[in-house]
């Protein structure tokens, strides 16, 4: 099936596919807080609350890196924003919750992310400009 939109670049779909585990990390965190709650944590609603929002946000960030993944520019945004709000929990995590090992690795692969996304054929790709990649070759 064509979509008339050319393929996204490499570097935006390997950007597509850490993202996509990023997702699965969440998905996977939501979990976690759903078995503490059964195991018998204190204060069930709060947790379970949680557990919820990390639910949809993943679910939705999951969503837009299959749609990034296939070539559907719209799905840059949410990936793009995804990373930012987790670049800040990297930063609580290196900074306040003095953990800077986490903190470090975790916002170093939101900035490679980054990068991916914002490479040169990344923008004119998500810009509908025609690629670079003639010009790379003469």
């Amino acid at each position: 099936m064509t979509t008339g939109t050319p393929a996204p670049p490499r570097a935006v779909r390997t950007a597509a596919v850490l993202t996509f585990l990023q997702g699965l990390g969440g998905i996977a965190l939501a979990g976690a807080l759903v078995v503490r709650v059964l195991q018998g944590a204190p204060s069930a609603g709060p947790v379970l609350g949680a557990a919820g929002v990390l639910v949809l946000w993943f679910s939705g960030v999951i969503f837009a890196c299959v749609m990034l993944f296939r070539g559907r520019q719209g799905a840059r945004t949410p990936v793009i924003v995804t990373q930012l709000l987790l670049l800040g929990c990297a930063w609580y995590a290196y900074g306040p919750s003095e953990q800077p090992l986490a903190g470090s690795l975790g916002g170093i692969y939101c900035f490679v992310v980054l990068v991916l996304l914002f490479t040169r054929d990344g923008r004119e790709w998500a810009l509908g400009l025609p690629t670079s990649e003639g010009d790379k070759a003469d």
